[in-house]
């Protein structure tokens, strides 16, 4: 993918996910961002070549949740 077009890609999902993770834990924004930015899943998504960043918002928040309860980070197979 162009580098332009994944950069403009990647706010918008982040912002999403974030919004999903206040939604669904009920933490404040700042504490939403600050787990995000230290998982693995944020690693993976920020890389262009995991393609992580095509995964829906919902996806992403599955992983996010399992990655918070195990420590680990565990792709699905399509």
């Amino acid at each position: 993918m162009d580098e332009n077009r994944f950069a403009a890609i990647l706010p918008v999902l982040i912002g999403g996910l974030i919004n999903k993770i206040i939604e669904k834990t009920g933490v404040e924004e700042n504490v939403a961002f600050e787990r995000l930015y230290e998982s693995k899943l944020y690693a993976a998504i920020e890389n262009e070549k995991t393609k992580v960043w095509t995964f829906s918002v919902p996806k992403l928040y599955e992983l996010y949740q399992i990655e918070q309860a195990t420590g680990e980070l565990d792709f699905p197979e399509y």
